[in-house]
């Protein structure tokens, strides 16, 4: 699959760069650690977090620390992204608007909870000046929506945030959803106009499983939390559907109690999947990372020259920093290193292999 010569040095340079993923070993080390003071010096020995966290303390706010953690994976982006030729950058400007999306969340999330500080955006101007159409230093100056809204003229996304501005009711949940609807729409439809057709097949089981996993997500949320009827749920979600199919996920939108909603996904190809038997041990969060574990590892694994290997690393970086956040905010509320662990690794099998 993909081009032995295009993608073998960078192949090369994925893998180096995979090695400076923690371990289960290490996750368990940082878990055992006392406070975030130890936590940080601890990161700051590793080769991939030395650098962005040399000035913190351990005062750091979540917050502060997420920037932090996420400009490792900026510079990671940046590192591949001048180490490619012309058809691997294709699908990493492809991949681009996830960090879009973040940044926007990071900013709405700042306007609807002013209490928690300036959303701080200096650090990331740099990167995206290179590589995006956004105005880091107008989204940072926003103090409300339309402002906001505004500071996106001529974008892509300045639509989308005009069509919301003018309806009632409009929630941080709505803004962060349509953003995801927006997102997931746009690589499901561009991904066959980029790469070769067994990239796209890749990609397509890369993409349709976490979409698929995405509308469970949602349609649970749906129940558990908002107590929507089933005509609002669909509403809700992604119109994709790839082994997830259209009359389970009828099915799954009209059950009558969570119970019934579990029993009804253990029957699903996603179902099958899970380590434990969902109706007995619901848990989603643990059935999503088993899925796109196993996913993102095999397509790497099989098709190493190709966009895969790209696709996955970020996978797997987002879900290591992900890991790391959970776990020194965990420390610092003094939570046990086994709670921890059960936070932070929800699948032992199939992970990034170290």
């Amino acid at each position: 699959m993909g081009n032995l010569l295009t993608y073998s040095g960078l192949t090369t340079k994925v893998r180096a760069m995979e090695s400076r993923f923690l371990s289960d070993q290490q996750l368990e080390e940082l878990a055992s650690l006392s406070s975030v003071g130890e936590a940080l010096d601890f990161l700051r020995s590793q080769p991939a977090y030395g650098e962005v966290l040399s000035g913190a303390d351990s005062t750091i706010h979540r917050s502060d620390l997420e920037k932090l953690l996420l400009l490792s994976r900026y510079r990671d982006f940046e590192k591949l992204y001048r180490f490619s030729g012309p058809e691997p950058r294709k699908f990493l400007n492809l991949y681009f608007s996830n960090f879009e999306i973040s940044l926007l969340k990071r900013c709405l999330r700042g306007i609807a909870q002013p209490e928690n500080g300036f959303v701080g955006l200096s650090a990331f101007q740099e990167f995206f000046s290179r590589h995006s159409r956004l105005n880091v230093e107008q989204l940072a100056a926003a103090s409300s929506v339309p402002e906001l809204t505004a500071a996106l003229k001529g974008t892509s996304y300045y639509a989308l945030f005009s069509r919301l501005e003018e309806g009632e009711n409009v929630s941080l949940f709505d803004y962060e959803m349509q953003l995801d609807l927006l997102h997931f729409k746009r690589e499901w439809k561009i991904k066959d106009k980029f790469t070769s057709k067994d990239e796209q097949k890749t990609l397509t089981q890369c993409f349709g499983s976490q979409l698929d996993m995405l509308n469970i997500q949602w349609i649970y949320r749906s129940k558990k939390y908002y107590h929507l009827e089933p005509a609002d749920i669909y509403t809700l979600l992604i119109p994709v559907s790839y082994r997830l199919k259209q009359g389970e996920i009828t099915r799954l939108a009209e059950t009558g109690s969570l119970d019934e909603f579990f029993s009804v996904l253990a029957g699903t190809y996603y179902g099958s999947q899970a380590r434990a038997d969902l109706r007995t041990s619901p848990d989603l969060e643990a059935l999503y990372e088993q899925v796109m574990n196993r996913v993102y590892s095999m397509t790497a694994r099989k098709h190493p020259y190709s966009a895969a290997i790209l696709n996955s690393y970020f996978y797997f970086k987002n879900l290591e920093i992900h890991r790391l956040i959970t776990a020194i905010e965990c420390i610092r509320y003094g939570i046990e290193p086994g709670e921890i662990l059960s936070y932070i690794i929800k699948d032992n099998k199939g992970g990034n292999g170290k």
